[in-house]
């Protein structure tokens, strides 16, 4: 096992349960480690934002990135249960492949999906992930995602062209986010695979926080874009019902059943 990683976990558990700031002597006493040891180890978390120096006096205490962790695992766990039901409506609407997807880098990851009972139908597999400016549900999430530093923006980053239709220009990247925050969808138009439409919409939790999206796709034979509007519809309102489960709220209250 790495000493390293052990060390520096036990460090961070020692911060976790403690309610103030402590000093590199008292850590070194408590865990049994040397202060040469824990000061090196100390610094490193912090460069790593696990970690906050208390105003640079030596005294050291836990960030709130080891709970922004555990909070990302835990929505997602949260809306794959939440999410069934409105999976199923809306496989029984479109009778399209539905996908649940979170962004995970700049990838997106399909955490549950349903297959169209169409002998023809979009292929993909849970735990599967696709470049997220590439797929409805990929563009939803980087349309919502907290800004990053400017040099880290996927508008900025460098894409690949995975058909003719895969948007890779910074500024019609910008745009298209811009659009789907707008419309409250984003739409694949053979983006990923040319023979591959999609729709999708963004998932809020209790906070109005965007933490998944889902969205139906399909063979472009079927979804065309005069079909757009009403996927559009139906992927939003099953966004909308899980997002009413999340915030613990009865999906059947609204009128848009």
């Amino acid at each position: 096992m790495n000493n390293t990683l052990v060390k520096g976990l036990q460090l961070l558990e020692e911060l976790a349960d403690r309610e103030e700031a402590v000093g590199v002597s008292e850590l070194a006493v408590q865990l049994g480690m040397g202060k040469s040891n824990v000061h090196r180890t100390l610094q490193a978390l912090v460069e790593l934002g696990y970690v906050i120096n208390e105003d640079g006096r030596g005294s050291y205490r836990a960030s709130l990135k080891m709970w922004e962790l555990g909070a990302r695992m835990i929505a997602r766990l949260d809306v794959r249960q939440a999410a069934l039901p409105a999976m199923h409506w809306l496989l029984e609407e479109t009778r399209e492949t539905v996908h649940l997807s979170v962004l995970d880098g700049e990838q997106v990851m399909y955490v549950d999906k349903l297959d169209s009972p169409e002998p023809v139908r979009a292929y993909s597999e849970i735990g599967g992930r696709a470049p997220a400016y590439c797929v409805a549900t990929g563009k939803v999430l980087l349309a919502w995602r907290e800004r990053p530093q400017p040099s880290l923006h996927p508008v900025n980053s460098k894409r690949e062209a995975f058909t003719p239709a895969t948007i890779t220009d910074a500024a019609e990247m910008t745009q298209e986010l811009a659009r789907i925050r707008t419309q409250g969808y984003a739409v694949n138009r053979g983006e990923w695979r040319a023979s591959v439409w999609g729709v999708a919409a963004p998932i809020t939790d209790g906070t109005g926080r965007v933490v998944a999206a889902i969205g139906v796709s399909g063979p472009a034979t079927r979804i065309k874009p005069a079909g757009i509007r009403l996927l559009a519809k139906a992927v939003t309102e099953a966004a909308r019902r899980i997002a009413n489960t999340l915030a613990g709220h009865d999906a059947a209250v609204s009128g848009a059943e």
